[in-house]
């Protein structure tokens, strides 16, 4: 039962079965009770025809014509008997369709029954007119049609099988075809889902595209850092073999290369794990985060009174990586942190064109042309503050992988304001 069109197919003849089954009983009572309504009414319009060609004389007897108008009263073995009585029971008259016929042979007939006053000169002759039928025709009657029937009801189970079988064909055909261009993908012969999907497939496959285009950005990401690292190593190391085979290596550039060096490998390192957008990703609640990074950089500068100021709305949430959202604004509070002043305020609001956040501090702020320098890795304009220069770097590495926008100016706290906006995915 592993397969989907088996279940349903088995499904689908139970449900043919089932309703065929249902179908042919009420059907075959349906005609049934019609059929015998039908021979009652025939049995009594017999009867009252009966009455009609009956004579009676004066001494009591009972006189029919030798010529019945139902040719059946007058042939032996047709089933139709009729017989006129007193109420006595004594047989006044008996068809010719009874000869040689027992009248219990039959446990279950259909009779009819009608007493009758005859009035001849003033005197009244009570009659009781009986006609009765076996059930012989009747049940072939039965018989042929529920033969017939079930003919039909067969034939027409099989054509909606077939039907069944067709529609189901065609309706899983998307499917198939979206197993087909998955292994296209795998072995490399196409980039992502590229058939015109039904509506009902159109979200699974446009969230198959997200992720294999999530994926190949991510193992570009790993192979660029990779390279982007062996290539940045190699000048630092260069020095560095220099200095050491000097006859007196030089201290400070030696740990001024070696800071270099560390400084190459936390970026690329982090550039390479940015997860960047995808569809897939839970949502994550951004002002618990931001409070969380508050009481964070409270502990790490515990020296300095920073007051933070947060207005994120509660059901704010972020589409993406957590950790791409607490690197991004764990960098830019950390950096607020450091060259602000005394106050650190944070704001986040979503519109139609996404997600905006907002960090200003009350710092000496950033001079317009000097923004392209903090934006690259290593570039820094207060070389007395500790850290590695990579921060920015890293928020824009992450705001491109999210395909979104970082801008920089002067903040109303009178320090720097970055403003981050990332569309929805």
């Amino acid at each position: 039962m592993s397969s989907l069109s088996l279940r349903v197919g088995l499904i689908a003849a139970l449900v043919v079965a089932v309703f065929a089954v249902l179908t042919a009983l009420a059907l075959e009572r349906a005609f049934r009770d019609s059929a015998a309504q039908a021979l009652d009414e025939r049995l009594h319009a017999q009867l009252y025809l009966l009455m009609g060609i009956t004579e009676v004389d004066a001494a009591g007897r009972v006189n029919l014509p030798e010529r019945l108008p139902e040719a059946r009263l007058m042939l032996p073995g047709s089933g139709l008997v009729a017989e006129v009585r007193t109420p006595d029971g004594e047989p006044l008259w008996t068809s010719p369709s009874a000869l040689g016929r027992d009248p219990d042979a039959d446990a279950l007939p259909f009779s009819v029954n009608l007493t009758v006053n005859w009035e001849l000169e003033e005197r009244l002759y009570p009659l009781e007119f009986h006609i009765r039928e076996d059930r012989a025709a009747f049940e072939a009657q039965i018989a042929q049609y529920r033969r017939s029937l079930w003919g039909w009801l067969a034939a027409m189970a099989v054509l909606l099988l077939a039907a069944q079988a067709l529609a189901l064909h065609q309706g899983l055909k998307p499917l198939r075809r979206v197993a087909r261009e998955l292994r296209a993908v795998e072995q490399g012969r196409q980039p992502g889902l590229q058939g015109r999907y039904p509506v009902e497939l159109r979200g699974l496959t446009d969230n198959l595209n997200t992720l294999v285009h999530h994926e190949r950005a991510q193992l570009a990401r790993y192979r660029d850092a990779l390279s982007n690292l062996a290539h940045s190593l190699k000048t630092p190391l260069a020095v560095l073999r220099g200095s050491l085979d000097s006859r007196e290596p030089d201290r400070r550039q030696s740990v001024e290369q070696l800071e270099r060096m560390e400084r190459i490998v936390a970026y690329q390192l982090q550039r390479a794990a940015t997860s960047g957008r995808t569809a897939l990703s839970a949502p994550v609640a951004v002002a618990p985060l931001v409070k969380r990074l508050g009481v964070t950089l409270a502990k790490v500068y515990g020296d300095r009174r920073v007051d933070l100021e947060v207005d994120v709305p509660d059901d704010l949430q972020f589409r993406g990586n957590e950790g791409d959202l607490m690197e991004l604004l764990g960098n830019l509070m950390d950096n607020a942190w450091k060259h602000g002043g005394s106050r650190v305020r944070v704001d986040a609001r979503q519109d139609d064109r996404g997600l905006e956040l907002t960090v200003s501090d009350d710092g000496p702020g950033i001079p317009p042309g000097q923004v392209p320098t903090i934006l690259t890795r290593g570039g820094r304009l207060d070389e007395q503050v500790p850290g590695q220069g990579i921060g920015l770097a890293v928020v824009a590495d992450i705001v491109a992988a999210y395909e979104g926008e970082i801008e920089i100016d002067q903040s109303p706290l009178g320090g720097a304001r970055v403003r981050i906006r990332l569309p929805d995915g």
